[in-house]
């Protein structure tokens, strides 16, 4: 395995805006040159650390205080935690990016518009929320905050996925001093 600063790079931006897309793609690149990592989907940590929570401010807030805990145990460990959540609040961000700590947290804003994002959405969930079956779907019904500061903006409207996980693979291995 490569040697590298463990990191956490933090995907954030609207739902299907294309974070676990450009985040497993990084995995896989990273995974080429022998970066140890893990991918927290927010899907996936739904189903099953964070199934006991809803979609409420405070649910969500607690959603990322555990993400963030997990991401700082694996970085601990000496793997790269590649998180891959809406993240709605630059509050929450920011609480990520305190548990984790700035020196080790890579903030990546995965930023397409709604209409790109509600073209793209494979799970239903805009079409939900235009029935009023979904509420509160960030960006739609719910509050997204754009990013103040992101160390990456990933413009995710017309770009292909291999050109943005290459955008993002070759700044994390810069940012990390990955030989590869």
């Amino acid at each position: 395995m490569t040697s590298c600063t463990p990191a956490t790079i933090w995907l954030t931006g609207l739902p299907s805006s294309g974070k676990s897309t450009i985040g497993l793609g990084l995995g896989r690149m990273l995974d080429g040159i022998g970066v140890g990592y893990v991918l927290l989907d927010g899907d996936e940590v739904r189903s099953g650390v964070c199934s006991d929570l809803g979609f409420s401010d405070d649910d969500r807030k607690e959603n990322i205080r555990r993400v963030a805990h997990i991401a700082k145990l694996l970085n601990s460990q000496g793997l790269v935690a590649i998180c891959c959540l809406v993240s709605p609040l630059q509050s929450m961000r920011d609480l990520a990016r305190s548990i984790v700590g700035s020196r080790f947290f890579y903030e990546v804003f995965v930023n397409a518009s709604l209409e790109t994002c509600m073209k793209r959405d494979v799970k239903g969930l805009y079409a939900k929320a235009e029935q009023g079956q979904l509420n509160n779907l960030t960006g739609f019904s719910a509050a997204y905050e754009n990013p103040t500061d992101p160390n990456l903006v990933i413009f995710n409207n017309s770009i292909g996925v291999e050109e943005a996980v290459n955008m993002l693979f070759t700044h994390v291995v810069d940012w990390l001093e990955i030989p590869w």
